[in-house]
């Protein structure tokens, strides 16, 4: 797919892949997905991080056990100690909690929970790529069905700003911010891109979205975006807008709200930050991911992005 889309790979490139693969990461078994960046790039890149590497050597290195605390929605707002988690309650072990920890009887349960919003999301401990989300409004909202569910946060549905909402007002578009933590213990940022959701999704899923790489500097979007099989589009499949031109609002806040919660937990040594901007301009924390947070859109479209870190040594097989 990717070679039909930029034509075909020099085989010496693919060779640079394979051969990066094994003298730098001690395996050819990470070459494919070096192969997959070489392909949608058009050229092999020194630096690269292969995704299946991030997983298996780089996240149990540089997180342990820290980078699974962002799989439990429910305590993040008790961690970071912000209100910039969009929070209004908790389901846990059979209880229902106010967004400041205080248990809530189910015959109050709805009256706490839509106080200051018409809808909620609810998501589950461990939810990720668009699994385990559920929209609710007052009338279809169940006690029951949370219940049967799981553990898990409600967090109001934010009114999304339109320069967002433009490419699909249905969904809130979320911002994926990237940042790490260097040997010296300095955090910075690595990777930026947008997720937007299809028309008639109620929120953004792995499985249909589309994604576009944001400039570090400027906020502004990259000319294309692109499906999950990586097909490029220069606008948003259902809407037509283009991405070209637009500046994601209120962009250096969610940069220096990623940078000052991750001061928080520098332990997780790279984190992926889920951000949406509401109607106003003011940014709201929908997510951290700790463990196995996406790195191979962002080293496909803006790497490397890591290579200064050394994460290669990490390497048991060197």
């Amino acid at each position: 797919m990717l070679e039909g889309k930029s034509g075909r790979i020099d085989p010496r490139n693919l060779k640079l892949a394979d051969s990066y693969a094994r003298e730098v990461f001690g395996s050819v078994h990470y070459a494919p997905w070096l192969r997959v960046y070489t392909a949608f790039c058009g050229t092999f890149k020194e630096g690269w991080i292969p995704d299946n590497y991030y997983g298996s050597v780089v996240v149990p290195n540089l997180k342990g056990g820290y980078g699974t605390l962002s799989s439990m929605k429910t305590v993040s707002r008790l961690i970071f100690g912000s209100e910039g988690f969009p929070d209004v309650g908790y389901f846990a072990n059979g209880l229902f909690f106010s967004h400041d920890n205080v248990a809530v009887p189910p015959e109050k349960v709805r009256d706490v929970m839509f106080r200051d919003s018409d809808r909620i999301v609810f998501k589950l401990d461990g939810s990720a790529q668009g699994i385990g989300i559920f929209v609710y409004d007052r009338e279809s909202f169940d006690i029951e069905a949370i219940r049967s569910l799981g553990n898990g946060v409600m967090q109001r549905f934010v009114d999304q700003h339109p320069t967002l909402a433009a490419f699909a007002p249905k969904s809130v578009a979320t911002l994926r911010v990237t940042t790490a933590v260097d040997d010296a213990g300095v955090i910075s940022l690595r990777a930026c891109f947008l997720r937007l959701g299809r028309a008639n999704d109620t929120h953004v899923r792995a499985a249909g979205d589309v994604c576009v790489a944001v400039d570090l500097t400027t906020g502004q979007l990259g000319h294309e975006g692109y499906l999950n099989d990586w097909i490029a589009v220069t606008e948003h499949p259902d809407s037509h807008v283009p991405f070209a031109g637009t500046i994601v609002p209120s962009f250096k806040a969610c940069i220096q709200k990623a940078l000052e919660l991750h001061r928080k937990v520098p332990f997780a040594r790279c984190v992926g930050w889920d951000f949406a901007v509401d109607v106003n301009g003011n940014v709201a924390v929908l997510e951290w991911n700790g463990g196995h947070n996406d790195v191979k859109f962002s080293e496909a479209t803006q790497g490397p992005c890591f290579a200064d870190l050394k994460w290669e040594r990490l390497n048991p097989a060197r």
